[in-house]
């Protein structure tokens, strides 16, 4: 029981592992002595981070990637079954945004462009799907492994502007709802499947949305932080706990849930 929450040794694949909220915490698990695998499209950014976590004393490798192209995925998977053996957990932390799948203030509804949502769509919800797909089927093969997915506030409740990306989230959530019952009712309940939902953390994302040019808030930034009770945004390193645990033998009896780390913005009504 003393080790429920050792991930020493666990092969650990991070899709959109070169984001800032990838990053932090690829570096926090690999220098809590998993083997970190860091899936991403930008070479330059995923080296920089494995060269930075090596010399931090950590294990890492990192794959170039596309997680719409399922070819792609079997090819990085059998690179870290050839380096590794084995897949533990799979993080899908990938996703985005796009401008015509927003709603400007001074925009209406009228405004959207279905071509860029059904994108937005693809990248964070089908590119989810694919690689839980791909990576899944070693961790049966296997008869153990866990998934994380990346849900998010706008999964809880409708929030203005990002239409897109909010209905890619929602259904996010019922993915890992279904796909935790799925493959723990067909193939046993050491696979598991769980989400995390990060409340708001600045990313390169939603920088321009929700800080000014001089750092200061926007209105929307400044709404976020008056809706969040702790009163401030999350630091990247505050997900890397409910990470660990959710990967970890501490979480056996957890599956198909959305553990939210917000800061109590999910729970706040004025």
């Amino acid at each position: 029981m003393n080790k429920l929450f050792d991930i020493t040794g666990k092969v650990v694949v991070i899709t959109g592992g070169t984001g800032v909220l990838g990053k932090a915490i690829a570096k926090y698990l690999a220098l809590e002595g998993a083997k970190v695998v860091i899936l991403g499209r930008r070479a330059e950014a995923g080296n920089a981070i494995v060269a930075d976590i090596k010399e931090a004393g950590g294990e890492a490798m990192f794959l170039v990637t596309d997680v719409m192209k399922q070819d792609v995925l079997e090819q990085n998977l059998a690179d870290i079954v050839a380096a590794y053996g084995r897949v533990d957990s799979l993080l899908n932390a990938a996703g985005g945004n796009m401008p015509g799948a927003t709603i400007a203030p001074t925009g209406t509804f009228f405004d959207l462009k279905p071509e860029e949502f059904q994108k937005v769509l693809d990248l964070n919800l089908t590119g989810t799907v694919i690689p839980s797909q791909v990576f899944l089927k070693q961790m049966v093969e296997q008869g153990e492994g866990t998934i994380v997915n990346f849900s998010s506030m706008a999964a809880f409740r409708p929030m203005t502007r990002v239409a897109g990306y909010a209905a890619a989230k929602a259904g996010i959530s019922n993915f890992t709802a279904f796909l935790a019952t799925e493959v723990a009712k067909k193939f046993g309940e050491k696979v598991r499947v769980n989400a995390i939902a990060p409340g708001f953390f600045l990313t390169e994302q939603n920088r321009t949305l929700l800080t000014n040019p001089d750092g200061s808030w926007t209105q929307r930034g400044a709404d976020v932080i008056r809706q969040t009770p702790v009163g401030r945004m999350g630091e990247p390193e505050e997900l890397c706990g409910t990470i660990h645990y959710l990967i970890s033998d501490a979480s056996r009896f957890v599956t198909g849930t959305v553990a939210v780390v917000d800061g109590g913005f999910n729970t706040y009504a004025m």
